[in-house]
């Protein structure tokens, strides 16, 4: 009875004139900005973050969640039409679904990408209310070092999962920590890292720093190409939108795997949709009778992925909401949106925040109805934004950025320092340094460091406080495994590399 009655609430918040406006503009605008080439989800939601300043919390999560789905969804349709994902995760996508339209089969493979979509999303979303109160139980028993181990193990999870070098993971983790730290000291008062700037004295704003380091130096990247995209005018047979039954019989049981890696691998902190989508085609492959076919317009292909992606999105908001750690880039925004609106993300959010909680996870199903009703019938128009040039796009997207920097605190010393960090931002870039391990960085920084010093505080100073609780033990042991795994993992593939160089080279000297 007690899910019945929190389903209720949840749909009863849902289905407000206000929520459902928010989610239907979040869908629209993510699926808008998915679309786009070189976007996604993070630079959408980072350059739209001030404009949820004005909502209550429960609208702001439920439009930057619409974001975040339509974004996924958006992504798959420049990956299938013109072979450039839109976003990370709709990248696999492409190696199926572009072959498809290569075949004149576009329509199929768009359609059922937006059935792979809600098949996926519902059913993770059942898993999440099944689930989520049990993590949240458990989870309620933590105290100070629990809390900070487990934040600990999340930050070595995220660096583990980005992709690129590991000691540069690991970097921007600790480049976000020092990040973190400018601003007040929460105990003595004291100013750290302000260099006589008042306005620093409240830190660093996770708004300016995401919209630089995805937002601006994302343009910066795209600005850097000299290549005109390419112009597009599909041809897509409305009548033929339908699989063959054949394809039809083969893609539910790729939707339901699909579903079950991106639901399983979404809650894991550093995973996120990106991750799930790439490990479900490598489950598809290996599991089907025909695996040649894979590559060259294989419907599993494109709808494995397509509902692991989703599914991903919506179990990742289990560890950011009832644990406070956030799966990915787009769980930290999440995150700092509940902060900033001053509430504190961990286990007693459902407790506490009860229509928030069931709220979101009930508009969840609301933006995958969306999803069908708004995309289906508008392929065609979402097609026709692709043609927009670039040079147009550009400075639609730099204003939107200093409207949104500006208006944290109503200072040019926002914008000024966008634009400081957006240059950091993109030589990082030119690195191979991940962004997202930095954000999470600065997002649980400052919680990290209030646990660590409250546990000290309790134990007197003795750091052992941390062993002597099992389950602070067992995350710290967690994330050392995960750093040993990940050198190990590193080193082999360094050694692979080195003997492929060397047979080639010695191939060649023949």
């Amino acid at each position: 009875m007690e899910l019945v009655d929190n389903i209720a609430l949840g749909f009863t918040v849902a289905l407000s004139w206000e929520n459902l406006f928010y989610c239907l503009v979040g869908v629209v605008v993510g699926t808008l900005v998915g679309v786009l080439p070189g976007l996604g989800a993070v630079t959408a939601i980072s350059m739209l973050l001030p404009f949820t300043f004005g909502l209550d919390p429960v609208g702001a999560v439920i439009m930057l969640s619409g974001i975040l789905y339509g974004a996924l969804y958006g992504g798959s349709t420049s990956s299938i039409l013109l072979n450039m994902p839109g976003t990370p995760a709709s990248a696999v996508v492409s190696l199926d679904g572009y072959p498809m339209a290569q075949q004149g089969r576009a329509g199929v493979a768009l359609f059922m990408t937006a059935v792979a979509s809600f098949v996926g999303g519902c059913v993770a979303l059942l898993a999440v209310f099944l689930v989520a109160p049990s993590i949240v139980r458990v989870a309620l028993s933590f105290g100070a070092p629990e809390y900070f181990s487990m934040m600990l193990l999340g930050l070595v999870a995220a660096a583990a999962a980005a992709s690129g070098d590991l000691l540069r993971s690991i970097g921007m983790v600790l480049l976000g920590l020092l990040m973190g730290l400018v601003g007040t000291d929460i105990v003595s008062g004291a100013r750290r890292f302000t260099f006589g700037t008042p306005i620093l004295s409240e830190g660093l704003s996770f708004i300016v720093v995401a919209m630089a380091f995805f937002g601006l130096t994302e343009v910066i990247r795209n600005l850097e190409s000299n290549q005109e995209p390419r112009k597009i005018r599909p041809e897509l047979n409305w009548r033929g939108l339908l699989p063959s039954r054949d394809e039809a019989r083969r893609s539910v049981g790729a939707m339901l795997r699909g579903t079950g890696v991106g639901a399983f691998l979404g809650a894991l902190p550093g995973a996120g949709p990106t991750v799930s989508s790439f490990i479900a085609y490598m489950v598809e492959r290996r599991v089907s009778s025909r695996p040649e076919t894979f590559g060259t317009g294989a419907i599993e292909g494109v709808v494995a992925p397509e509902a692991a992606n989703n599914a991903a999105a919506q179990t990742g908001y289990v560890p950011t909401l009832t644990l406070g750690i956030p799966g990915d880039a787009v769980g930290a925004l999440i995150l700092g949106t509940l902060i900033m609106h001053g509430i504190a993300p961990g286990p007693r959010v459902i407790s506490q925040h009860p229509e928030l909680f069931w709220g979101l996870l009930a508009s969840m199903l609301v933006a995958n109805i969306l999803l069908l009703l708004v995309n289906i019938p508008f392929i065609g128009i979402w097609v026709r934004i692709l043609s927009i040039p670039y040079r147009l796009l550009f400075p639609a997207i730099m204003v939107f950025l200093c409207i949104g920097v500006f208006s944290v605190a109503n200072s040019p010393f926002q914008v000024m320092l966008l634009a400081g960090l957006g240059a950091v931002g993109y030589l990082l870039s030119k690195l191979d340094c991940p962004a997202s391990p930095l954000l999470l960085g600065l997002i649980l920084g400052p919680m990290m460091e209030e646990n660590l010093r409250r546990a000290l505080l309790i134990s007197r100073g003795d750091p052992v406080v941390f062993l002597t609780s099992p389950v602070s033990a067992l995350f710290l042991a967690t994330a050392v495994l995960v750093v040993v795994l990940s050198v190990l993992s590193t080193i082999r593939h360094k050694r692979r590399t080195s003997a492929e160089d060397l047979r080639r080279a010695s191939r060649g000297t023949r």
